[in-house]
């Protein structure tokens, strides 16, 4: 092992460890050294085989394996805004890098013919180094499933794992062994494009499920064929860009930092994440991507990860752009030395790292660290041994995949309203439903349901909601009526006369209306939230002829729905569901399966509230905040509100219903007390078991996602009124009860005070446990001095 790697491991203290001052609380205790979090990646045996290859190889060589371009290279000509400035105005050709051994990763290049003549090129070089072959699988390889913002709904990592697993088996047997996913950053701004590809605002849930995606792509072992190299993305903090606008900066403080915006990150390194991939933003006015606080001591020394960081796109040489860098030496230099190791597609590390060196501005050692970690990934892949695309294995069906991809979407929908003017349920349509008016330019096209970021090459094993419901309407001997009626976003009325036709005739309308897939994921910021074009007019058009509605919002992010909420009889968020769209919407619209999709970004009355969430921290004078044990205002005129708008959201976290209802009843704590030298420990675990009993109410069965909050009053910073921190999805029958169990040690007990210690004190706690992050069943505990 290195002296540079040894000296890394030995000044890696724990993540939770910190110690106070005697006077304040006691610090969870520390211990002297971390468990590397991806044996593999530690393992002295690839560490031995990354030292023996790297003394092998030249200079030339080493700064190959930290460049990435795509099949065609780069050329600041090729018409991308943002290719390598003129300093570096050459093009870049990819296979003969390949052949000189000269090229470490090939960016979006799939297909097992289309890797090969790349990987073969490698493998005749002087060393034979096998290339990564790395790309955006986001939400599907082959079989495309719901954007990564729809499976966070179901509330089910175990599905999430399996779907990620499945991209990998597709993704492998075309020669991908990268993912650039998941995507983790905490969206509390629905403005945000980006939001589509995370888990939305909580970092509790995010956290979850960040885990289920690095186990699905990576399995229990990274050299197995079928598993993939996971990188998370974007590191640190994009979500919250200002304003909501995409490469926008960021700035917090240190405390919200690792109190929202870092969990997902690092569960994802502990739960074995290889790579990750830096951020465009600036945080705190440093480039992420230039950022050695991020990358060096939080990401490598207190969380002890062994992988190699990749830039985003072009984003050493942005560092320009942000004014830190005034060239491309500079920028190169503070990349490197700040963490990142791979330079995704800037032409700058392969030209300026041997002038650096050179003139004394880089170190070998630095050089040498960065390409350790990236063969240590290649070794531990077993990319050596399995350089090409895997054979399929018996099993693999695209039936199955289809059939996992439909689960994924009908656990995905929101039912966010169903109820008439009158209060009855409109959902499930029924035997009576003998003609269904289907209207809106997103009921028959193949392509907007995959969503941004789907990759489908082709759209032949796509079922629109039109095949679907036409299918449905079939077999019952019904008759589908359809009407385009607009253009996503257009302003041209000519079709509303034949969409009232079709209401006209029909028992009951079922409106597909929404964003087009283009307008979520990057670069599609939206200043406006309401259904884009006239598709208003038209839903309003359609609402006043009289006919029952049913509208299915197609979207990336929350929208506003504050009309159709007052005048639409049932509403479901559907989001992008992908490949089985049709058919999982015709099973949920028709009750083969009820909904079960709890929504995870809070939806807003007006996107003058963003950001909007639910775990807001309390102020001097609340407005109508029961939780806060202050009497009110003696004038509720000088409160935190807005003056024209509510403060809470439309449908806030947590919120979806079913074809069925639940109740809650008995919250109950196992401990009253908690002394605090108990409780103050990172290895606590099961210090306070909350029990709760749920029960299915109605007629039907369902599956209702059980959620438990928690505030902390009394501490020395001011706390969130609500922060999840424990879930279930439990399946009940009709009057079926069931016991719930959650327990809360210090991970979901603790907080990172003002030193940026993560910390116990002597403080109250109230837990609730509801179907929503309104729930109002609660029972409370204290931690004793």
């Amino acid at each position: 092992m290195s002296a540079v790697r040894t000296a890394c491991l030995r000044r890696r203290p724990l993540f939770l460890a910190a110690v106070l001052a005697l006077a304040g609380p006691v610090a969870a205790e520390s211990q002297s050294s971390v468990t590397p979090p991806n044996a593999q990646l530690a393992s002295p045996a690839i560490e031995a085989r990354v030292n023996a290859l790297l003394a092998r190889m030249t200079l030339e060589e080493k700064v190959g394996q930290l460049v990435q371009y795509a099949a065609h290279g780069a050329s600041s000509d090729g018409g991308d805004a943002f290719a390598p400035n003129p300093e570096t105005r050459t093009k870049v050709d990819s296979m003969a890098l390949a052949r000189k051994g000269e090229l470490g990763s090939v960016l979006n290049l799939v297909g097992a013919d289309t890797t090969r003549p790349f990987q073969e090129a490698a493998l005749k070089s002087r060393l034979g180094i096998p290339l990564l072959f790395g790309a955006d699988i986001i939400h599907g390889y082959q079989t495309i499933y719901p954007i990564p913002l729809a499976l966070s709904a179901t509330w089910d990592p175990q599905l999430v794992q399996d779907l990620s697993h499945m991209a990998a088996l597709e993704a492998t047997r075309g020669g991908v062994k990268w993912v650039f996913s998941p995507m983790v950053d905490i969206s509390r701004d629905a403005r945000w494009g980006r939001s589509a590809e995370g888990a939305g605002e909580d970092p509790y849930l995010g956290s979850a499920i960040a885990r289920a995606y690095i186990h699905g792509y990576q399995g229990t072992d990274l050299a197995d064929p079928q598993n993939v190299a996971a990188s998370v993305k974007h590191f640190a903090a994009y979500g919250a860009a200002e304003a909501g606008r995409e490469y926008n900066t960021t700035d917090m403080s240190d405390v919200r930092l690792r109190q929202v915006y870092l969990p997902p990150y690092r569960a994802a390194v502990e739960a074995g994440a290889a790579t990750m991939m830096s951020a465009f933003n600036a945080l705190n006015g440093v480039p992420a991507t230039a950022n050695p606080y991020l990358m060096t001591d939080i990401l490598r020394k207190e969380w002890g990860f062994d992988g190699f960081v990749v830039s985003d796109y072009t984003a050493v040489m942005e560092l320009t752009h942000h004014g830190i860098a005034l060239d491309a030496a500079a920028a190169t230099q503070k990349a490197l030395q700040a963490g990142v190791e791979v330079d995704m597609m800037s032409h700058y590390y392969d030209t300026q790292i041997p002038a650096l060196l050179k003139d004394g501005r880089l170190s070998m050692a630095t050089v040498d660290e960065a390409v350790r970690r990236v063969l240590r990934v290649k070794f531990a892949l077993g990319v050596f041994e399995h350089p090409y695309a895997r054979a399929a294995r018996a099993g693999e069906s695209a039936a199955a995949n289809h059939a996992l991809a439909r689960k994924a979407a009908e656990e995905s929908f929101v039912l966010l309203k169903n109820a008439d003017t009158q209060g009855a349920a409109v959902l499930p349509l029924d035997t009576h439903v003998k003609t269904v008016a289907l209207i809106g330019p997103l009921a028959d096209t193949a392509s907007e349901m995959q969503g941004p970021w789907g990759g489908a090459r082709h759209f032949d094993d796509f079922t629109t909601v039109r095949k679907g419901l036409e299918a449905r309407m079939h077999a019952s001997g019904g008759t589908l009526v359809y009407a385009r009626g607009t253009d996503i976003a257009s302003d041209s009325q000519a079709g509303f006369a034949e969409a009232l036709k079709a209401a006209s005739r029909a028992d009951v309308v079922v409106m597909a209306l929404g964003e087009a897939a283009g307008m979520s994921g990057e670069a599609a910021a939206r200043a406006h939230l309401g259904l884009p074009g006239n598709q208003q007019q038209l839903l309003e058009q359609v609402v006043a002829s009289g006919k029952p509605v049913v509208l299915l919002v197609f979207s990336g992010r929350p929208l506003v729905l504050d009309w159709a909420d007052k005048h639409v009889a049932a509403i479901m968020a559907v989001w992008f569901p992908g490949a089985e769209a049709g058919n999982a919407i015709a099973r949920v619209v028709f009750g083969d399966v009820a909904p079960s999709g709890k929504l995870t970004m809070s939806f807003p009355y007006t996107e003058g509230q963003e950001p909007l969430y639910y775990s807001t921290f309390p102020t001097g004078r609340p407005a109508g905040d029961a939780d806060t044990r202050l009497p009110p205002s003696h004038d509720s005129t000088y409160v935190s509100r807005y003056i024209d708008a509510p403060n809470d959201a439309l449908y806030p976290f947590g919120h979806g219903l079913s074809y069925t209802t639940f109740g809650y009843s008995g919250v109950h704590v196992s401990r009253a007390t908690v002394p605090l030298a108990e409780a103050n420990r990172a290895d606590a675990r099961n210090l306070v078991t909350v029990t709760a009993t749920v029960t299915n109410t109605g007629k039907r069965a369902g599956t209702e996602v059980v959620q438990l909050y928690v505030r902390n009053l009394g501490a020395s910073l001011s706390q969130p009124v609500r922060s999840l921190q424990g879930f279930q999805r439990v399946a009940l029958q009709a009057g079926e009860s069931k016991q719930v169990t959650f327990a809360l040690g210090f991970p979901e007990l603790s907080f990172w005070n003002a030193k940026s210690e993560q910390v116990v004190e002597p403080t109250q706690y109230t837990v609730w446990v509801g179907g929503s992050s309104q729930a109002v069943q609660k029972a409370a505990f204290t931690i004793s001095p």
